[in-house]
């Protein structure tokens, strides 16, 4: 069992990078979030990379700067923060360089610390062979780790909320993107990358989604 001590934030380094390397290298890692004296930790199984102002299916698309994303437009390794359909909230890394609107969505978790915590922050108390229903989806995730738009533009070098080391999965694998169908090409372009075996992803790998 992992204890909160036992994790250290990631250096700015990490996310100062284009968004589709971190976003493969994040499969592994630990997101932590220490909130109200209790430490929720999942190991990350599922990402998307969103590259800025070229990618149709990025919020920064052509050059598109906005109150709601105006920290995509700032330094690497902060969080972005920000709500989509009326009921949840999405948790992006922000990466390579500020003026560089780029970032990545982290799709899905396995509890590894806190899932007692998650279960009530999400409303359920069902320990059954669906437990991975938890944390399989960015929204989710946030809502297991009480993550809200409070929370955009957190440092992710620093407590509460960051990464910090994990294991590299076994089997990676690439993907098209969940739910960008206006997009057109960018729709096809495989920027979601799953630890294919996760019994936590949103998506299993498969022709209809392009892995």
């Amino acid at each position: 069992m992992a204890i909160a001590a036992s994790f250290a934030p990631l250096p700015r380094s990490f996310y100062a990078r284009p968004a589709d390397v971190v976003a493969k290298d994040a499969l592994g890692k630990i997101l932590v979030f220490e909130r109200e004296g209790v430490s929720l930790a999942g190991r990350i199984v599922e990402v998307e990379a969103y590259l800025g102002i070229r990618d149709r299916a990025a919020h920064s698309f052509g050059g598109r700067r906005t109150a709601r994303n105006e920290v995509m437009w700032g330094p690497p390794g902060f969080a972005y923060v920000f709500f989509i359909y009326g009921m949840h909230f999405h948790l992006n890394l922000v990466t390579d360089a500020e003026g560089l609107p780029c970032a990545v969505l982290l799709r899905a978790v396995e509890p590894i610390l806190g899932e007692e915590v998650m279960r009530v922050l999400r409303g359920t108390t069902s320990k059954s062979a669906k437990a991975m229903l938890l944390t399989n989806g960015p929204g989710k995730l946030c809502q297991a780790f009480g993550i809200s738009r409070a929370h955009n533009g957190l440092d992710l070098c620093t407590k509460p909320l960051y990464l910090s080391a994990g294991d590299v999965p076994r089997h990676i694998k690439s993907c098209a993107r969940i739910g960008v169908e206006y997009a057109g090409s960018w729709a096809k372009r495989l920027l979601r990358f799953v630890d294919s075996d996760s019994r936590y992803l949103s998506v299993r790998p498969g022709r209809r989604t392009g892995c």
